[in-house]
């Protein structure tokens, strides 16, 4: 997502670092992806992912479209069976 960012309209926190300050803690920032749109709530999931699409103008016709909530809904049920088998691709569990 950085390299489809050129305009650099996304902050990213890595919360790794430790020292982030965020208003969550580690463990739920680590289980789930999280966003906020400027000025907006802190979201999370399919709603993160749509916010920061939104924000990179050639994925912004899909953080657009997820705005519907049947979108919103299929996003986030796909994001869900991601987030089950994370632990295979990225070798931890």
């Amino acid at each position: 997502m950085r390299r489809l960012d050129r305009r650099q309209a996304i902050a990213f926190v890595d919360i790794g670092e430790g020292d982030a300050a965020c208003p969550i803690d580690r463990g739920s920032l680590l289980a789930r992806f999280h966003a906020r749109e400027a000025d907006g709530p802190l979201v999370s999931g399919a709603a993160a992912f749509a916010a920061m699409w939104r924000a990179i103008p050639v994925l912004r016709p899909l953080g657009l479209a997820a705005r519907n909530g049947l979108v919103l809904r299929g996003v986030e049920r796909g994001y869900l069976g991601f987030l089950r088998i994370r632990p295979l691709l990225t070798g931890r569990s």
